[in-house]
């Protein structure tokens, strides 16, 4: 059984990996040092549809109360209106202090119960059970939670670290193709950023990931997630390496916000802002050329990527409003080699205008 600890300033908690953990869920529950006798369960209908009964029936078992707050599935409902409404509905049901939170989805439950826990009560514990492949190697882990403003992407949050992470990788199994491809996009980012080796592992055993493979994905998300606890670790609060986390995703999120968060998943909306910065980082000669095709074919190999619809000077606006700016600084996240990457604070307007723009023809010529 895999085990990565996550070790912050402020926390440190486990990332557990095995398959059958959703239905040890209280059992883990009871052994972490947290009041657990007032469970409340963030999830969306058709995540509990899948794995309810075997939750529900293990806190039966258990003879643990279990209180359960519904989310519509989606990134349109990642509002502070729906944090609100989930707070309501705690206080209704007499959470107090020691009340525990346990976020069973993807990243958009994980975010927000984590940002509901931070707030309720000026904080109560949570723990993350991720079922998505993204959020099983990415976002349950480092503590970033948020909502997203009509302006933005998570511009409304706190940094507030879980207890522990239980990834079950069998969870997988009811993932729609769609969403693996999608999440399998943030293992090909902490590749490029930190683990060729992994990255080539990624290249040799991509058919037996796409195919649901336990023992691929076991390792996926495994390698992936000591990839971030160690960037986490080394700067918790995103003031310098942590930033490197955010590669694809200034474009990413640009593409998002000018979709309405309604056309791709995240993880597409991120490969193509990683195409996006392989064409500048090619640019500038500051990327082999054929590791840049190398990490591009493994991207489509992902897809084939969908299409979307989106003005480049839109685009480019919308990059402006990027959380890793600083005053009139334009930062980006640049691949130098597969393995490393860097934070760069000089990428001008006319640089990405061009790699926008080469990002929206591969689009055309690769996208369906």
């Amino acid at each position: 059984m895999p085990v990565v600890p996550v070790e912050t300033t402020s926390a440190r908690y486990p990332v557990i990996i095995q398959p059958g953990l959703l239905a040890e869920l209280p059992a883990r529950l009871a052994a972490l040092p947290v009041p657990c006798h007032s469970v409340f369960v963030v999830t969306s209908p058709e995540i509990w549809n899948a794995w309810g009964a075997v939750v529900e029936v293990s806190f039966t078992a258990q003879g643990m109360p279990l209180h359960r707050l519904d989310v519509p599935a989606g990134e349109w409902h990642k509002r502070l209106r729906t944090v609100e409404r989930l707070a309501v509905a705690m206080s209704r049901a007499g959470a107090r202090r020691d009340a525990l939170l346990v976020a069973l989805g993807g990243g958009v439950i994980g975010d927000m119960t984590g940002f509901l826990a931070s707030i309720y009560m000026r904080g109560v514990a949570y723990v993350q059970a991720p079922t998505t492949f993204l959020a099983q190697i990415d976002s349950s882990v480092g503590g970033k939670t948020g909502v997203n403003l009509a302006s933005g992407k998570n511009l409304v949050g706190s940094f507030y670290h879980p207890r522990a992470v239980f990834c079950d990788p069998g969870a997988l199994a009811t993932l729609p193709a769609s969403e693996l491809r999608a999440g399998l996009v943030e293992a090909v980012k902490a590749a490029v950023l930190g683990d060729a080796e992994f990255f080539a592992r990624l290249e040799r055993d991509m058919d037996a990931l796409l195919a649901g493979d336990l023992a691929a994905l076991t390792d996926a998300i495994e390698r992936s997630v000591r990839i971030k606890a160690e960037i986490v670790g080394a700067d918790e609060r995103e003031s310098g390496r942590r930033m490197l986390l955010n590669l694809g995703h200034t474009v990413g999120h640009a593409i998002e916000a000018a979709t309405g968060y309604r056309t791709l998943l995240h993880g597409e909306a991120v490969a193509w802002g990683m195409v996006a910065a392989l064409q500048l980082a090619v640019a500038r000669a500051a990327l082999p050329v054929e590791e840049a095709q190398r990490v591009q074919d493994l991207l489509f190999r992902l897809g084939p990527l969908r299409r979307f619809k989106a003005a480049p000077a839109r685009l480019l606006r919308l990059t402006a409003s990027d959380k890793k700016h600083l005053h009139e600084r334009r930062r980006f996240v640049l691949p130098v080699a597969i393995g490393h990457a860097v934070v760069v604070e000089d990428v001008t307007e006319p640089e990405l205008a061009t790699a926008i723009r080469a990002m929206l023809q591969l689009m055309h010529e690769r996208g369906i």
